[in-house]
C-alpha cells in the first residue's frame, strides 16, 4: 500500500508554461532573465543552505506582480515550485512536479495556503511560521527556501519600480 501511495505521489501536477499562464489569467509577459550573481547570489545561498545550482532564472512580470518557477532538493530529488509575489508578498505557491517517494503532502492546499501573504523580514527570515507535516520535514524545508528565495528575486526585479 505504501508502495502505491508513493508511487503517485510522484508527477507533474501542473506544467510550468501552465502555471505561468495561469497566473497572469491566459496571457503571461514575455520572460525576463535575473542574473544570480553578487550580493543576491550570496544572500540565496544563505536562504538555501548552499551555493544556487543557477546562474539565472527566468522571471514573468508585470504591474508589480511577479512569477517564479524554481527548483531545491527535498531529501533526494529536487521539487518544482510555481511562486507568485504581488508587491511584496506570496499571492500563491503551488508543487508543479514532485519527484520524491515522500512528502508528497506539501502540495495540498492546507499546507501551502500558509504562504498567501507571507513577505521578507530581516535576516530574509518569512514574516510568519510555516507548520510542518510529519514525515515531509524535508519538501517541507525545500518549499519554505523557495518562497524565501522567491521573495528575495521578487526584491531585485522590482527594486526603483
Amino acid at each position: 500500500m505504501l508502495a502505491v501511495t508513493a508511487a503517485l505521489a510522484r508527477g507533474v501536477y501542473q506544467r510550468p508554461a501552465d502555471f505561468v499562464s495561469e497566473a497572469f489569467g491566459g496571457a503571461p509577459p514575455p520572460p525576463k532573465v535575473v542574473w544570480v550573481t553578487g550580493s543576491l547570489r550570496e544572500r540565496i545561498a544563505r536562504v538555501l543552505g548552499h551555493p544556487p545550482r543557477f546562474l539565472r532564472v527566468r522571471a514573468w512580470l508585470r504591474d508589480g506582480r511577479s512569477a517564479w518557477v524554481l527548483e531545491e532538493i527535498g531529501k533526494e530529488q529536487p521539487i518544482t515550485v510555481g511562486i507568485v509575489v504581488d508587491r511584496g508578498r506570496i499571492e500563491r505557491i503551488r508543487v508543479l512536479i514532485f519527484r520524491e517517494s515522500r512528502g508528497w503532502e506539501v502540495r495540498e492546499p492546507f499546507f501551502t495556503r500558509q504562504f498567501e501573504g507571507a513577505t521578507l523580514r530581516a535576516g530574509d527570515e518569512l514574516d510568519r511560521p510555516i507548520d510542518g507535516i510529519s514525515g515531509a520535514t524535508l519538501s517541507v524545508r525545500a518549499l519554505t527556501r523557495l518562497a524565501r528565495v522567491a521573495l528575495l528575486l521578487h526584491r531585485k526585479v522590482t527594486a526603483g519600480q
